[in-house]
């Protein structure tokens, strides 16, 4: 949808959360080969999952390399930013129930395992691609 206020156009989305992940997130038994990628080279399957999504594939970098650099500049950091990121756009584009809040401690404290999940879920909406009907709606709101 597209809203114009006084010439500028401002774009609002309707959010319908309406499905689950298609696995649970310790399903590792769905999917063996993305289990063991995850278990014995997690860093290589989250660029895996990054590059898959549409993101660069270093991008999980920022969670190896980011509690270093910060905290040599007294900043502690406790979420990984790049999983997080991740879920949350997934959740995002697909419409997966879930909140921020989950979402932060999942990252915290499941790392590998929402990587896993991710890459079960790109895996699953590859097989079973998501339609999305988007219809376009313009509202005039000025009288100049």
């Amino acid at each position: 949808r597209f809203i114009v206020l006084c010439g500028k156009v401002q774009q609002t989305m309707a959010h319908h959360y309406t499905t689950k992940w298609s696995s649970g997130l310790l399903d590792c038994c769905d999917n063996i080969s993305s289990c063991c990628y995850g278990f014995w080279c997690c860093p290589c399957l989250a660029c895996t999952v990054s590059g898959n999504f549409g993101e660069n594939r270093c991008l999980p970098l920022c969670d190896i390399l980011s509690p270093a650099i910060t905290a040599s500049c007294g900043i502690p950091l406790c979420v990984p930013p790049a999983v997080l990121s991740m879920r949350v756009a997934m959740r995002e584009r697909y419409g997966i129930k879930g909140s921020l809040c989950k979402d932060i401690a999942v990252s915290c404290f499941c790392e590998w395992c929402s990587w896993c999940q991710m890459h079960r879920e790109l895996k699953y909406r590859k097989k079973n691609p998501t339609v999305i009907n988007v219809q376009p709606m313009t509202t005039f709101l000025c009288d100049s």
